[in-house]
């Protein structure tokens, strides 16, 4: 088994392709930040901003679904 440079140092880290450790800590290309931590959000929550992304990841029952508009 090979040891991946990007570990924190546990030994136990498994990184995924985008970066995201299964202890929920992401890559940035230079070092792994914490998963509470602002710039290990996802870019498109970020610029959602966090409220309209759980809106969009929750829409209310009534909202007009995506298939009734076509």
């Amino acid at each position: 088994m090979t040891t991946d440079t990007r570990c924190c140092g546990t030994g136990t880290c498994l990184i995924n392709a985008e970066g995201l450790c299964w202890c929920g800590q992401r890559w940035n290309g230079n070092n792994m930040l914490p998963p509470d931590s602002e710039s290990n959000r996802l870019p498109a929550l970020v610029e959602k901003g966090l409220e309209a992304a759980e809106i969009a990841a929750n829409p209310s029952p009534d909202a007009p679904s995506d298939t009734a508009r076509r």
